[in-house]
């Protein structure tokens, strides 16, 4: 499994505004400019953001992102499902994925059934509330 160019992209935009001191709304721009990311690229990313429940925008001309939850309440997993949806290691571990007729007895589905398992525990265990407000 590779993390899609934009659900890095949206981890780093993330970070970006959990640092932020409170209240302060971030811009487009200045996160674009901070982390180095395309700023149409941003722009849908941010979008999907805050229809993910992660971000509230702001409009006009002093408007901005901020999170919608304290940055220790959001998951690197919340960012990434909310760009990627949900995580699957293999086709077996889909809900509708693979139905062959080794399906209920077969090692390998239950082996990736518990890698995914333990990938989304450690994603869901990593916080932005790790990043400390205040810096730019």
């Amino acid at each position: 499994m590779k993390l899609s160019r934009k659900s890095d992209y949206a981890l780093q935009a993330v970070r970006r505004l959990a640092i932020l001191p409170k209240g302060q709304l971030g811009s487009i721009s200045f996160i674009a400019e901070s982390e180095s990311i395309p700023r149409e690229f941003l722009a849908k990313i941010l979008k999907d953001l805050t229809r993910g429940g992660i971000l509230v925008s702001y409009k006009g001309v002093k408007g901005g992102y901020t999170l919608v939850r304290e940055p220790r309440e959001i998951s690197f997993l919340d960012v990434i499902e909310a760009i990627d949806g949900p995580i699957h290691l293999n086709l077996c571990t889909e809900p509708e994925g693979c139905r062959c007729e080794f399906y209920e007895t077969c090692e390998l589905r239950s082996f990736w059934e518990a890698q995914e398992r333990n990938f989304k525990k450690a994603l869901a265990r990593q916080r932005f509330g790790k990043f400390r407000r205040g810096r730019k």
